[in-house]
C-alpha cells in the first residue's frame, strides 16, 4: 500500500477505474466493489482470458462477498503476482471507507506492470518472429494475442451496461478532501495495525526470553545449593 495518498492521486484512480464499463451504476466505491464482483470485472476488462466471470456471485451477505475475494485472490490475482491480506478483505466486506481504493491502486500498479510484460515478450516474439499482419495489435500496441501466460493485454469490456445514454455518476466527482482524508485514515489504519502486530510479535519473544532466563536462574540457584552441600559434606 502506498505511504500517502493525497487528492490528486486518488482523482487519478478514480478517473482509471471511470474509463472501465462496469455492470453497476457507479454510485459508491466501497460499497460498490465490497463484494469483489466489479474487481473482478476490472480485471477482465484488461485480461479477458484471466477472469471466469460466473465464479463471482453479486452478494449482500459477508460469507459470500468473503467467498468472492478468496476466488480472486487464489485465481487471479496470484497471476498478477498480488494478494490481498484477509484483515484487509474483512475491511473491504464491511465496506470500510478508504480501504478498496487502496487496494485498486495497487492492483492497478500490478495490472500494468503485466500489461508492460505482455508487450515486451510480443514484441520479443515479433522480433524473432516477424509477420506482415498488423491486424493482431489494438491501436495501443497491445497484442490480442499473447498466450504465453494465459493472458491479454489488450483491453476490452467486462460487461454490458443497460443503463441506457443517461450521464453516470463517476468516482472521478465524488473526489473531495473528505474522501481523501478517509484515504488518509484508512492508510494510517493500516500501518496502525501493522506496529500492532509487531508488537505483539516483540511481547511473545520477550515472554519467552523471560521463561528462558528464569529456568537458567532457577538451574544456577540448584547446582549453587548442590555444590554448598557437597562443600559442607568434605568439610565435616
Amino acid at each position: 500500500m502506498p505511504a500517502e495518498f493525497d487528492e490528486e492521486a486518488l482523482h487519478q484512480l478514480y478517473t482509471w477505474v471511470d474509463k472501465i464499463p462496469l455492470s453497476r451504476p457507479k454510485k459508491n466505491i466501497s460499497r460498490d466493489f465490497s463484494d469483489g464482483v466489479l474487481t473482478a470485472e476490472l480485471v477482465k476488462y484488461h485480461f479477458p482470458k484471466l477472469v471466469e466471470m460466473h465464479n463471482y456471485v453479486p452478494a449482500n451477505s459477508a460469507q459470500q462477498k468473503l467467498s468472492n475475494w478468496t476466488i480472486l485472490n487464489k485465481k487471479v490475482f496470484s497471476k498478477l503476482n498480488f494478494s490481498v491480506p484477509d484483515d484487509v478483505v474483512r475491511k473491504i466486506v464491511q465496506c470500510s471507507p478508504g480501504v478498496v481504493e487502496l487496494v485498486l491502486n495497487a492492483l492497478r500498479k500490478k495490472i500494468e506492470e503485466k500489461q508492460k510484460q505482455n508487450q515486451a515478450a510480443s514484441d520479443s516474439s515479433q522480433a524473432k518472429s516477424p509477420r506482415p499482419d498488423a491486424g493482431n495489435h489494438t491501436d495501443a500496441g497491445y497484442s490480442t494475442k499473447n498466450k504465453s501466460n494465459g493472458t491479454e493485454a489488450s483491453p476490452r469490456p467486462a460487461a454490458k451496461s443497460d443503463h441506457g445514454s443517461k450521464p453516470q455518476h463517476t468516482y472521478a466527482q465524488a473526489t473531495s478532501p473528505d474522501a481523501t482524508f478517509r484515504i488518509q485514515m484508512a492508510e494510517k489504519e493500516q500501518a496502525l495495525m501493522a506496529s500492532q502486530e509487531t508488537v505483539q510479535i516483540l511481547q511473545v519473544k520477550l515472554r519467552r526470553m523471560e521463561q528462558l532466563l528464569h529456568l537458567k536462574n532457577v538451574r544456577i540457584d540448584d547446582l549453587t545449593r548442590r555444590l554448598q552441600e557437597a562443600e559442607k559434606k568434605a568439610n565435616v
